[in-house]
C-alpha cells in the first residue's frame, strides 16, 4: 500500500470523528440527534477502519519473500512478539492496579488529607509494574 493511500485513510479516520462532532455542536442538541450522531461516528470510523485493513492486505510486496530475504527468523520473530506482550500485559495489569489504588486513594484523602504520602506511595508501587514490564521487553530486545 502507497504511502497516499496510507495518508488518504489517517485523513479519512479523523475526519469521521471531527465532522460529525462538529455538526452535532452546530444543531440544536437533543438526545435523539445525540444518538444519531453517535451512530454516524461509529459507522463511518469502523467502516473506513474496515476498508483500510483490507486494502492493507490487498496489495503488497510478498512479506515472507521480505523476512527470509532479511534473515529474521522464527526466534526474532517470537523474541518481538514476547517483547510486545509483556509490555502490553504489564501495562494492563499496571493500569488496573492504578485503578483501584488511586480510587481508594482520593476515597481516603478526601476523609484524611495527613496520609496523602501514604496512598501516593501505593500508587506508585501499582506504576512500577509497567515499568518493570518496560525493562523486561528492552532486555528481550537486547538479546536479539
Amino acid at each position: 500500500m502507497s504511502a497516499a493511500v496510507e495518508i488518504t485513510f489517517i485523513i479519512a479516520l479523523v475526519l469521521s470523528i471531527i465532522v460529525p462532532g462538529v455538526v452535532f455542536i452546530r444543531g440544536q442538541q437533543t438526545k435523539s440527534r445525540y444518538k444519531a450522531t453517535l451512530a454516524v461516528n461509529c459507522f463511518t470510523f469502523f467502516g473506513l477502519l474496515l476498508i483500510a485493513t483490507a486494502a492493507t492486505f490487498v496489495g503488497g510486496m510478498n512479506v515472507h519473500a521480505a523476512s527470509a530475504s532479511s534473515g529474521a527468523g522464527f526466534a526474532t520473530g517470537m523474541g518481538y512478539i514476547a517483547a510486545a506482550l509483556v509490555t502490553g500485559l504489564s501495562c494492563i495489569g499496571g493500569g488496573i492496579a492504578v485503578a483501584s489504588a488511586a480510587s481508594a486513594a482520593l476515597g481516603a484523602i478526601s476523609e484524611d488529607q495527613s496520609i496523602l504520602g501514604k496512598s501516593l506511595i501505593y500508587v506508585g508501587l501499582a506504576e512500577g509494574v509497567c515499568l518493570y514490564g518496560l525493562i523486561i521487553a528492552f532486555m528481550i530486545l537486547g538479546n536479539l
